[in-house]
């Protein structure tokens, strides 16, 4: 990855960039967790945006860390190939709750999908 200090091309601010997955060019860590916020609204799933699980902080984050979500919820379990599963569930961007699925103690990345439970304002 490459990390240099330009206009973004979203916002104009001169901020630390990092390449952009679309066709606008480099985008700062802000505009990227925006991005990434209106992609999961939008299509109710994570396949185009990497979420990694952070089991010791209880934290679902996106790539740069400035999208983050708490864990509600968070069980281990075991899995025939990769050894461990983990399930999580978290309060997603769009006030629904959301199920997300890690596999293998080789990665963080998370697989996730906006359920259809409304998430509680206090939780």
């Amino acid at each position: 990855m490459q990390v240099q200090e330009k206009h973004c091309a979203i916002c104009r601010n001169d901020c630390t960039l990092h390449h952009a997955r679309s066709g606008n060019g480099p985008i700062c860590y802000n505009c990227c967790a925006d991005l990434d916020k209106q992609e999961m609204i939008k299509s109710g799933n994570s396949k185009k945006v990497e979420l990694y699980l952070n089991t010791n902080e209880k934290k679902v984050t996106n790539w740069p860390g400035t999208l983050s979500f708490n864990i509600r919820g968070l069980r281990k379990g075991k899995h025939n190939i990769a050894r461990t599963r983990y399930d999580i569930w978290f309060n997603g961007p769009d006030n629904f709750i959301w199920h997300g699925v890690n596999y293998g103690e080789f990665t963080q990345i998370v697989h996730c999908k906006r359920t259809a439970q409304k998430a509680e304002n206090n939780a």
